[in-house]
């Protein structure tokens, strides 16, 4: 937000999610976050980062979000349950209408007056891993 913090993405995002899990809801203070999703190699950022790492209420796996040090924005973050990737907010980008989203997941925690776009896969919980990352 603060421009402190930037990243340069290269190719196309692996995939892209919007999650709907109650973690997502209190990281965007929002109902749900938009997660693009690139191969690590793709991804290059510039600027001080601050980091927090949160464990999941389910999984016990983590997620290590990175946050600008100055205004606090999210940016991205890695998981453990995605490696050789790196996830960037979907609302930092300078042009947020560029990617598609492929697919809904932890639709169980969607608030009652979200409807899903037909066409889209939805997923209740977790996706399963993408079939290759590189």
């Amino acid at each position: 937000m603060c421009g402190a913090l930037r990243y340069r993405t290269s190719g196309d995002p692996v995939f892209v999610n919007v999650c709907h899990c109650t973690f997502c809801q209190r990281r965007t203070g929002s109902a749900f976050g938009i997660s693009v999703i690139f191969n690590e190699a793709n991804v290059e950022t510039s600027g001080k980062r601050s980091t927090f790492e949160h464990r999941s209420d389910e999984s016990g796996r983590w997620l290590r979000m990175e946050f600008c040090p100055t205004c606090g924005t999210t940016v991205g973050w890695t998981a453990e349950m995605r490696p050789g990737m790196h996830v960037i907010a979907g609302g930092t980008f300078d042009d947020q209408k560029w990617f598609k989203i492929n697919r809904f997941i932890w639709t169980r925690s969607a608030h009652s007056w979200i409807e899903l776009p037909p066409g889209v896969e939805t997923f209740e919980q977790a996706a399963p891993p993408p079939r290759s990352a590189g």
